[in-house]
């Protein structure tokens, strides 16, 4: 019990860290709407004891009034509270969304591309998508519990004098005083107020269990409708292959609705035992009420009282037993989800300052760096050791898996070598701060992505970013004045947006990393969609453009190397040649030489 009351305590801790108080605005919105039902129990009561007593004409008017007047008052409150709780609540959805995003964008990068830990993060996803576990559950359930520990508190204020009021002397009702009566009563009031909760709860579970299948079934649907629809590029191979019939028959397999008829079917057979108890224990509690009205223990405006008050009471103590118990079903998605939020940053984190170098003189340094990734025992870079030297156009070269990618993600400490070390300016990159060991870096990823923001924005990667230099730097990319800066890439968001071909993409990254100005510039086969020719003139033209920065270019085009005054030769995940281009067409038995000769044919044809 401890465990599931420090895990719910913890997960509401996260919610409240929101931006907008949301659990204080369904606090005050669930005092004020668990409170309405009371005004009218209470005043109607006292009308209906003034009618059947002296009838004073003026205590009935100010009674209607008075009634009227609050609840008039109490509802324009709920009206407004739930406006702001509306407001409070808006982004909640996305919120708890961001929690697991902003947990992989602060984890060390290893982790971040791990599969299981990728799959981590889907699955909780896809468990507040779906069904709402998770923290999601939390404030769902939340409002419910506040909503019914106020009735509990006002039913017990307004139903005390049912079991202190006592029938007359000699009244053959007399029996309706004794404890047994009242305990009675209590008894029955426990199984209106604590069974049917509990069956309620037990049919539950099953949505639990029901969760698993959901995120199957979104998997599948997401794929449907999301992947083949909405992605570039996806629907022109549906169409030439006809795929269609394909997708739609492997969908169908995940639509078995006699499955979630089955899970309906059972809880349906609790929530009718829960309700049969309910009706039960509540009408006897009524008789009990009536007979002692009868007997002339209260009024009958009191039956309004009581009656008002166990019913009310009843709906409370089941709303919190209910939300209680999903609270407790929740519990191993809210336990998954800080598994998952406390997975340790392993990666140490340096805190010396990066010098300030106007004249950018940094030299890095591979002393005997080796690496695996995470879950292989094979080495993807071993023994590597070189220098880049300021000004240096260092071009890399191999064949695919040589090891060119993990070779920048390491310069870039996107990862930390599993053995040697990386040295920048004779010290090693881990004791440097690592926001400010990035920021001497500009990259364009083979993989790149630009985002669904206007063309400036995703040159400066800032809402606010300098007019001049954005059009100066994509001019240099080759990209030129063919779009407003204001323009949004993609339709994400802008139904005026452009869709961007694929050499134009990567032209607009070419221009960030030079509006980034880093000493340091690495191209990862940033220009794979582009013709060899446009290609060469690219780097060319970037030659030119990094001037005294140090530059680092990857590409399997070796004729787009020429330029490039070193040119490394990975194989295998080892460096095996280092040289001038001339140099390495002149080793006979070299990769290089073998690489270039079966990429020559193709251009000389």
């Amino acid at each position: 019990m401890k465990q599931h009351i420090n895990l719910i305590l913890r997960g509401f801790k996260q919610i409240a860290q929101f931006p907008r108080p949301i659990l204080l605005s369904r606090t005050l919105s669930s005092i004020v709407q668990a409170g309405l039902p009371f005004i009218n129990i209470w005043f109607s009561a006292q009308i209906l004891n003034e009618l059947a007593g002296n009838r004073d004409s003026d205590r009935l008017m100010f009674l209607v009034t008075l009634t009227l007047g609050l609840n008039l008052a109490a509802t324009l409150a709920g009206h407004l509270l739930r406006r702001w709780e509306a407001y409070c609540d808006s982004q909640s959805f996305q919120l708890v969304w961001g929690i697991y995003t902003d947990k992989m964008l602060s984890m060390d990068y290893i982790d971040v591309e791990n599969p299981d830990i990728q799959q981590q993060n889907s699955t909780l996803k896809q468990h507040h998508q779906g069904m709402g576990f998770g923290f999601g559950r939390l404030l769902n359930q939340y409002q419910g519990i506040v909503d019914g520990f106020i009735k509990m508190l006002l039913s017990i204020a307004f139903a005390f004098s049912l079991f202190t009021l006592r029938t007359p002397e000699g009244s053959p009702f007399a029996f309706l005083d004794s404890p047994l009566a009242i305990l009675g009563v209590l008894l029955l009031l426990a199984c209106s107020t604590l069974l049917a909760p509990y069956f309620n709860l037990v049919g539950g579970k099953i949505w639990a269990k029901a969760s698993e299948d959901n995120n199957m079934a979104n998997r599948f649907f997401g794929f449907y409708y999301e992947l083949t629809m909405s992605s570039r590029g996806q629907e022109k191979d549906i169409r030439i292959y006809n795929q269609k019939k394909l997708i739609d028959h492997n969908i169908a397999q995940f639509g078995d609705v006699g499955q979630w008829l089955a899970y309906a079917q059972y809880h349906s057979k609790f929530i009718a035992l829960s309700s049969v108890i309910s009706f039960g224990a509540n009408g006897l509690i009524f008789l009990f009420i009536a007979m002692k009205a009868f007997a002339g223990a209260f009024g009958v405006g009191s039956i309004v009282q009581y009656v008002g008050a166990i019913t009310q009471f009843g709906n409370g103590l089941s709303a919190v037993m209910t939300g209680v118990g999903e609270l407790v079903n929740n519990n191993p998605f809210l336990e998954k989800s800080f598994e998952f939020l406390d997975i340790p940053n392993e990666k140490y984190q340096g805190t010396l300052p990066i010098e300030k170098r106007d004249d950018n003189d940094y030299e890095i340094e591979f002393k005997n760096v080796s690496f695996k990734y995470p879950g292989s025992e094979k080495y993807a870079l071993r023994n590597l050791s070189m220098k880049l030297h300021i000004g240096q156009r260092l071009a890399v070269v191999g064949m695919n898996g040589s090891g060119k990618t993990t070779m920048i993600k390491l310069l870039c400490r996107l990862y930390d070598p599993t053995e040697g070390e990386i040295m920048l300016n004779g010290i090693d990159i881990r004791k440097y701060n690592y926001d400010e060991y990035m920021a001497i870096f500009s990259v364009v990823f083979q993989d790149f992505e630009l985002l669904p923001f206007t063309l400036g924005q995703n040159v400066a990667a800032s809402v606010q970013y300098d007019e001049a230099r954005v059009k100066e730097t994509l001019a240099q990319a080759g990209f030129g004045d063919k779009l407003e800066l204001d323009t949004y890439l993609y339709k994400n968001f802008e139904e005026t947006g452009v869709e961007v071909s694929g050499g134009e993409a990567q032209k607009i990254a070419l221009a960030r990393a030079l509006y980034k100005n880093s000493p340091f510039i690495v191209l990862d086969e940033p220009t794979a969609a582009l013709d060899p020719i446009a290609e060469f003139e690219i780097y060319s033209a970037f030659n030119e453009i990094v001037g005294g920065k140090t530059a680092v270019y990857i590409s399997h085009r070796l004729s787009s190397c020429r330029f490039c005054d070193d040119i490394a030769v990975f194989h295998e995940g080892e460096l095996i040649q280092r040289g001038k281009h001339d140099d390495l067409v002149g080793e006979e038995s070299g990769k290089y030489l073998e690489l270039w000769n079966a990429q020559a044919q193709y251009y000389s044809a």
